[in-house]
């Protein structure tokens, strides 16, 4: 299957998906999203899981809050 086949099969899912403003890019930070719920569910501080978090991912602290907040975000009703 090529990268045309797929896009093809899935666009009616990639477009509300991109409506609602998910980025491809987002699902390869989806484990560090539930990392980070798990810290903050076990009492560490927002602080300490971004450091962390960041170290682990190899990525900047300010990627994390970006991802963070990004992740929050009410998706709009333009998929619906």
């Amino acid at each position: 299957m090529t990268i045309f086949e797929v896009l093809n099969f899935n666009r009616e899912l990639l477009e509300k998906l991109r409506r609602v403003g998910v980025r491809l890019e987002d699902a390869a930070y989806i484990n560090l999203f539930v990392e980070f719920n798990n810290m903050i569910d076990s009492g560490d501080k927002v602080s300490y899981a971004v450091v962390v978090l960041a170290e682990r991912y190899n990525i900047s602290e300010r990627k994390v809050y970006s991802l963070i907040r990004h992740f929050r975000t009410d998706c709009s009703s333009g998929a619906v």
